[in-house]
């Protein structure tokens, strides 16, 4: 008898999750791979940028002609370089970040032997001001403070109240008595 009182619990305790919902009993969930885990939480996305991050402002500086070094020194070194391809360097770029759209872009850099031969940019290439808007997440409401007064304002605000009791400053009074230290090349329990 002992041991079903005891179990009776655990049994209970097991009953109820024949109450929990299954994915399979809830098809108009998303999945945990959706935006909501049961249409309430939203789980941590780890954050993935991979690749270079190239902008309309680089690659306007970048021509047909300049050496693979300069082409390296103004774009930065390829995600991808193919030892069968020499001559082609790859510039991917990828972000998926929590709260903004993903990103994914391709540049292709062809060479002819050391000299840059083309230059394939996607037409989605944005500038650096855009770019930093797409991937900025955060984004304050309403109205920004105001961090100073305007000389109006500070001619308006009442002058401040002196009372007659207020210290006198430690210059005009001198050393603050009970404050007396020993030097401090003095040696402990000399008193000098």
């Amino acid at each position: 008898m002992r041991p079903l009182l005891a179990s009776l619990p655990l049994i209970a305790l097991l009953g109820g999750c024949s109450y929990l919902p299954t994915w399979d009993s809830l098809p108009s969930l998303p999945s945990v791979t959706g935006e909501k885990v049961l249409g309430v939480l939203t789980p941590y996305r780890v954050e993935v940028v991979q690749g270079n991050v190239l902008t309309k402002e680089m690659v306007a500086r970048v021509k047909p002609g300049m050496p693979k070094a300069q082409v390296r020194d103004l774009l930065g070194s390829p995600l991808l370089t193919d030892i069968f391809h020499e001559s082609r360097w790859d510039y991917v770029f990828t972000i998926r970040r929590q709260g903004a759209a993903p990103q994914q872009r391709l540049v292709i850099a062809q060479f002819d032997g050391d000299k840059l031969k083309s230059l394939d940019v996607p037409d989605d290439l944005p500038a650096e001001k855009d770019f930093v808007a797409a991937i900025n997440t955060f984004k304050p409401d309403g109205k920004q403070p105001k961090l100073e007064l305007s000389e109006a304002e500070r001619s308006a605000l009442p002058p401040p109240k002196r009372s007659a009791e207020a210290a006198p400053t430690a210059a005009a009074e001198g050393p603050a008595p009970g404050r007396v230290y020993p030097p401090l090349d003095a040696k402990p329990g000399t008193g000098s």
